[in-house]
């Protein structure tokens, strides 16, 4: 199955638009993990198997787990969610740009090693950076355009022919890059108009969209600006508010989390 199927399948079966972000922040986890030497591998698969119906894709952050020395655990992550629920893409987030032979390693690390249906990377480089991961041809290629940090403006709104060059990012994959048609593209949840305009250029590709949460992202507006026509077409990132929700009277961790990703679904899902 490719990886446009796959995610088509997990946003109807789930009724959802939740992507549940895996940062595994040492300092955050709850006490038990602290100690533990598996810690990072045991504390995300509890935050798997609590938010496994009600995601439309999981994505753990490569950086998290490679500051720890941690990929093995990563690794095993990730024969977790395609062992126990496959039906649920799979989203490597490392934000690669290289060229030519250095990004076939990148992409023989995200498919091969780690089994990703789907890895994040940084057009900057130009075509030839991006290509290399499209010889695996039933695998995602989300492709940075619009990022949800203000940082991002620096060079995103640099002016390229009469439009921003997030714009130019937007239609050069939309209409030239696709030729597996498993692209999608990064959308911030910060920036709702650029978020519609990016929907109006690509139509109904899948846009990965963080910024909600932690970071403030409107909801109402994201869900408005990015949706497509079936009321679908977005994996709206959460991240750190569902791993490090605080338990109320009677919870755990993975209740907390549970709870909260219920009530992101549900936020997002009374717009679509």
């Amino acid at each position: 199955m490719t990886f446009i199927n796959k995610l088509s399948a997990a946003w109807a079966a789930n009724d959802s638009l939740l992507c549940v972000g895996l940062d595994p922040d040492m300092a955050k986890l709850p006490a038990q993990f602290q100690n533990d030497p598996q810690g990072i591998y045991h504390f995300c698969r509890e935050i798997i198997d609590a938010t496994a119906d009600l995601a439309c894709s999981f994505k753990p952050q490569i950086a998290y787990f490679a500051a720890l020395s941690a990929e093995d655990q990563l690794q095993q992550i990730c024969d977790y969610v395609r062992e126990h629920y496959p039906h649920i893409p799979l989203i490597l987030d490392a934000k690669r740009g290289d060229i030519g032979a250095t990004a076939r390693q990148y992409a023989r690390e995200a498919y091969d090693r780690y089994g990703a249906d789907a890895v994040t990377v940084n057009p900057y480089m130009g075509f030839d950076s991006v290509e290399p991961y499209m010889e695996w041809r039933e695998r995602g290629v989300i492709i940075l355009c619009r990022t949800s940090n203000a940082g991002g403006s620096d060079l995103q709104f640099l002016d390229v022919g009469g439009k921003p060059l997030y714009q130019h990012v937007a239609q050069l994959v939309s209409q030239k890059w696709n030729a597996n048609g498993q692209c999608a593209l990064v959308v911030g949840a910060t920036f709702p108009e650029e978020l519609a305009q990016v929907r109006a250029i690509v139509g109904d590709m899948p846009l990965l969209v963080p910024g909600i949460g932690a970071q403030g992202g409107d909801i109402a507006a994201t869900v408005k600006s990015g949706r497509t026509t079936s009321g679908a077409g977005m994996m709206i990132n959460s991240s750190r508010a569902i791993l490090y929700a605080t338990p109320t009277p009677g919870e755990d961790f993975a209740m907390a989390a549970r709870r909260v990703a219920e009530e992101t679904r549900g936020a997002i899902n009374q717009y679509r």
